[in-house]
């Protein structure tokens, strides 16, 4: 599962959440009265009343003891007949049923280990289940009808399910636990234009009467409840194979002919990951599909992901795209064919043997596809998103205590399981590392797996005792916080560097690759730091250039580095790693924050718009002060060069930003150039800062961009009619806002503030404020509410003197009343 919330906080000014109070409620893992051994459904559709009229066949064995009864979950449904299939007659058997669990009597004593099926007629109604979600899945009701009337012109009629974590009992009887396994026979009876997909192979299609189609998909393989799926519309299938076995993407019609520029490149993902595993992509197939109204972000259904609508686009769309986006997805959820599917979390307090590996993916990816740089600024972003929110430093990775198991899908068991993972492969080494998962997987194929599971199979791979590695970083929650100093001492020809934990708790065991650089080549040196502060001491014959501690840049720390800004322009220089070069850049920015005419500062900043790594380059551009002269100066130049010709569009588009800042009108044909960019965001970009120097120009071309406009692009022509557009426009803003997903709507909640404080338009001011009120009540938690509630006082103040003056005071009063009293 991939997760939208971390979009959220990186588009709006995300604020520290409270701490929690820990949950206390230990979490076992389900106990296993009967085990789940195929399950076989048939299912038609009501679309009208939104309904699944389901035939259930499941048969099970009871585990360990003799068993006289059964309990499934099946959640919101009409159970129409139970009865036991016994020598081809049902026998029926007495049940009981609270909308929630279905108790079913066996009418005798199954012994442990015999097979018996039960066979369930029902009819599911999710639309009247009243499910909640989470941060993570936004709903969960299981089974989600799209447009089923196509009501809304233009928007697609599907069907799709979304599992995780206990949501496929609401269109399917079954014990919804992620430690069950069973195979799955899945027949869909659809009308005979549609398209179906589900886990396993299409074993057969037959005509079912007037206008339908009856398609069953098999799946030979044990998984568990939570990765079944259906998905019915009007997709256009792709095919590409790997290995033999069939490969494809379905994805609305106009969006089809983009298909291998989306996905084409699981072949080789499978091929990689296959072959660094050492165990065999498992499943007969592989296929991804994109539905709309999605309510997480994708999702590693058994053979055949499911992805929101951000994964489809146009040719244009996909220019803009970055690796951190649906490619990095299209990793994660294929990892997940390994670490979910193939070996499943035994409880959801493990969750991190699922999501941590799959977030791990994203870095393994990342660095073989473009390289050790690329790798480590995906390694970064985890690491820095599970940092920036304090309330994440309370929670253990394998957390068996908490108050809902939706409360899982966080930064913990993503970013920060993923960040420890590759600090593990940096301890053990590649070969080591990646035989104990090899081990670990293959010792638990097609069952479940826990965080002791993999620890024993590490340490059969690499002969070591890792209990403190699992002790330090799985079962306690938090980090090392540390603070670094140096000294040389002459007399003794040594290099000192002290290290200090101040973090609350026992000091953490931290082996170190410390660089000791000398002629400007590096010295390792591997230590392992045990107490709370300790002195390291290295043999140096003159004063070291540099002294890089974790100089392989891989440990989970937040560090205060106690070294001058001289020594980081050596590191820049000399040291290798992306996060070496970053530091480096971070240190300068500090530095002109503090100091803006620092000319060394200015000078590491500068020099590195010409960085080989494009994050570096588009950092570099965003740490300088433009408005500062003498950096100005210095970088200008160096600016429209980027900003003409750099040949990512990212880079090219904030130094055009960058530039826009200034308002200097030597700039305005290369604003007037770019807009013929065919990458939306190089246009957005360009578009803004036209609209800083010729207003009424910029005004004009937003216009002429009303025919075909997406993402950055939009944002700019809203903004462009939010501040230079007249209140006749307020229509098209409106209609772009609705339209938009929520990170968007963040984006554009600006521009909508600034048309608000110049309308007259009284029925525009209510939608406008309103639309600010609802995102922030619904994004509260995650966002700086503080700073809209501000948006909606500026309005008010904007409005004093005009006409709506006393209807704006009220509505702005109530708005922010319900926002203050949001949870």
């Amino acid at each position: 599962m991939r997760q939208l919330l971390p979009l959220l906080l990186s588009l709006t000014a995300a604020t520290a959440a409270t701490a929690q109070t820990p949950a206390t409620t230990y979490r076992a893992a389900e106990r296993r009265v009967n085990d789940l051994v195929h399950t076989r459904l048939d299912l038609r559709f009501d679309y009208a009343k939104r309904y699944a009229y389901g035939q259930a066949w499941v048969t099970l064995k009871p585990h360990g003891y003799a068993t006289d009864s059964l309990r499934l979950d099946a959640k919101g449904m009409d159970i129409k007949q139970v009865s036991l299939v016994q020598n081809g007659a049902p026998q029926p058997l007495k049940f009981t049923y609270n909308r929630q669990q279905l108790l079913v009597q066996l009418g005798r004593v199954v012994p442990a280990g015999e097979a018996y099926t039960v066979y369930v007629e029902y009819v599911a109604k999710p639309d009247e289940l009243g499910a909640k979600g989470s941060a993570a899945i936004g709903d969960a009701k299981g089974l989600y009808f799209i447009n089923p009337d196509s009501a809304v012109a233009g928007k697609p009629v599907q069907i799709w399910t979304q599992g995780e974590t206990e949501s496929n009992s609401a269109w399917f009887p079954t014990i919804d636990k992620p430690n069950q396994k069973s195979t799955s026979e899945i027949s869909l009876t659809v009308p005979a234009k549609y398209v179906t997909l589900s886990n396993g192979a299409l074993v057969s299609q037959k005509p079912a009467g007037a206008g339908l189609r009856t398609d069953t998909w098999k799946m030979d393989q044990p998984h568990a409840p939570y990765l079944f799926m259906l998905a019915i519309g009007d997709f256009r299938k792709t095919t590409d194979t790997w290995r033999g076995k069939e490969v494809s993407y379905y994805l609305e019609p106009q969006y089809a002919g983009q298909a291998r520029s989306i996905f084409g490149k699981t072949p080789r993902m499978l091929e990689f990951f296959s072959n660094r595993l050492g165990v065999e992509f498992p499943w007969n197939k592989y296929a991804q599909v994109v539905v709309r109204d999605y309510v997480a972000g994708a999702m590693e259904n058994t053979s055949a992901s499911l992805f929101g609508p951000q994964a489809q686009g146009s040719a244009r769309e996909l220019l803009d795209w970055e690796y951190a986006g649906v490619e990095r997805e299209v990793a994660h959820e294929l990892f997940h064919q390994w670490f979910g599917d193939y070996v499943t979390a035994e409880s959801w307090g493990n969750l991190t043997v699922n999501e941590s590996f799959a977030n791990f993916s994203e870095v393994l990816w990342a660095e073989h596809e473009y390289g050790p740089d690329a790798g480590a600024a995906q390694a970064y972003r985890s690491l820095r998103t599970y940092l920036i929110d304090p309330s994440n430093h309370t929670k253990p990775l394998a957390r068996y205590q908490y108050a809902d198991k939706e409360d899982l899908f966080d930064n913990v068991s993503y970013q920060k399981g993923g960040s420890i993972l590759n600090m593990l492969r940096a301890y053990l080494g590649e070969a080591v590392f990646f035989n104990g998962l090899k081990t670990y997987l293959t010792q638990n194929a097609f069952g479940t797996g826990e965080p002791h599971q993999l620890r024993l199979a590490l340490e059969q791979a690499s002969g070591q005792d890792l209990n403190w590695f699992f002790d330090q970083w799985y079962y306690r929650p938090g980090h090392p916080i540390v603070s670094i100093d140096y000294a040389y001492d002459a007399a003794h020809r040594e290099q000192t560097v002290t290290i200090k934990q101040t973090q609350s708790g026992p000091a953490y065991q931290l082996p170190l690759a410390v660089d000791v650089y000398l002629n400007g080549k590096p010295q390792r040196h591997q230590v392992r730091m045990t107490q709370a502060a300790e002195t390291f001491r290295f043999p140096a014959a003159t004063r070291p250039e540099l002294v890089n501690v974790d100089a392989d840049k891989v440990l989970l720390w937040q560090k205060t580095d106690n070294k001058p800004l001289t020594e980081y322009a050596t590191q820049l220089r000399l040291a290798p790693r992306y996060l070496d070069r970053r530091e480096a850049l971070a240190a300068a920015q500090t530095q002109l924050k503090a100091q803006p005419t620092d000319a060394l500062a200015r000078q590491l900043l500068t020099a590195s718009l010409t960085d080989k790594s494009p994050g570096l380059r588009q950092f570099a551009i965003e740490a300088l002060d433009l408005q500062n002269l003498a950096q100005r100066k210095a970088a200008a130049p160096a600016l429209a060069r980027l900003a003409a010709t750099d040949t990512v569009v990212a880079v090219r588009a904030a130094a055009l930003t960058a530039l826009g800042t200034l308002k200097d009108k030597q700039y305005a044909p290369l604003f007037t150039k770019a807009l013929e960019n065919p990458s939306y965001r190089v246009q957005g970009a360009a578009l803004l800062g036209l609209l800083g120097l010729r207003p009424e120009q910029a005004l004009a071309r937003a216009a002429a961009f009303e025919a075909d406009n997406k993402g950055a692009l939009t944002v700019a022509m809203v903004q462009v009619y939010g501040q230079a557009g007249s209140p006749a426009q307020w229509s098209l803003m409106r209609t772009k806002y609705d339209a938009a997903d929520p990170p968007s709507r963040f984006s554009l909640l600006a521009s909508v503030g600034s048309m608000m404080g110049r309308t007259d338009d009284a029925a525009a001011l209510t939608e406008g404020i309103t639309r600010i009120k609802d995102l922030t009540v619904r994004y509260k938690p995650y966002i700086d509410s503080a700073r809209l509630i501000g948006l909606l006082r500026q309005i008010e103040q904007q409005q004093a003197t005009r006409p709506n003056a006393a209807l704006v005071a009220r509505q702005v009063t109530a708005a922010v009343a319900e926002i203050e009293a949001a949870k």
